[in-house]
């Protein structure tokens, strides 16, 4: 889910998505470990212990935001495949899915990709774990969908034999590397890389 639709869980005076985009922007430019706690809140506009009413801790900002997209990457890829038959181009559509957004969506999924190891490691706070767990849990779904397309593939002979898991994860490590080298009014843009890695991926799985 974008942090832009994310629903206002306090109300319509509550300044949670505003902390969320805000962090993001400054996680994503500045870097998590650099980032001032105090300085998010003072561009919100609210006091440090304000932030607390909705997030306990920097990291508890953090892994909801890894929470938030991973599942708006679920999202994305369910929509784009919805429908689609043809297991190539049902691929090629889960890929130009999930390089689709703005350039705060790719400062949000480098965050993602930047940070994934803290999802190994229990939280002592239930809040911080509450969306370590849910995160991994979307890992394991957004792993599965994409297993399940690539094996539709093989079953319909139109992309090689071999173990659909393995196969997936080849092709997911080409799309979120994306994310740690790519920056939005670069040489490349979004729409040339798309194509790249769709065709990249396309020839990663397909029967020769």
């Amino acid at each position: 889910m974008p942090v832009a639709t994310e629903v206002r869980e306090d109300g319509p005076r509550s300044k949670r998505a505003r902390i969320l985009t805000v962090a993001i922007e400054q996680f994503g430019k500045v870097g998590y470990e650099h980032t001032k706690w105090a300085s998010v809140a003072g561009e919100v506009g609210i006091g440090q212990t304000a932030l607390y009413h909705y997030f306990e801790s920097k990291a508890h900002c953090l892994l909801t935001i890894m929470r938030l997209e991973l599942s708006d990457s679920v999202t994305r890829f369910e929509d784009a495949t919805a429908g689609v038959a043809d297991p190539e181009e049902a691929l090629r559509a889960a890929v130009a899915a999930s390089l689709r957004g703005e350039p705060i969506d790719a400062l949000q999924r480098r965050i993602l990709q930047n940070h994934m190891d803290i999802l190994s490691t229990p939280r002592q706070s239930d809040k911080e774990e509450a969306e370590r767990l849910r995160s991994r849990e979307v890992v394991a779904e957004i792993e599965k969908n994409w297993a399940e397309l690539i094996k539709r593939g093989m079953d319909t002979g139109a992309f090689a034999p071999g173990d659909p898991v393995v196969y997936s994860r080849l092709v997911l490590g080409a799309l979120v590397s994306v994310w740690r080298w790519y920056r939005p009014g670069g040489s490349i843009s979004l729409e040339d890389l798309t194509t790249t890695v769709s065709d990249t991926a396309v020839r990663m799985v397909r029967r020769a």
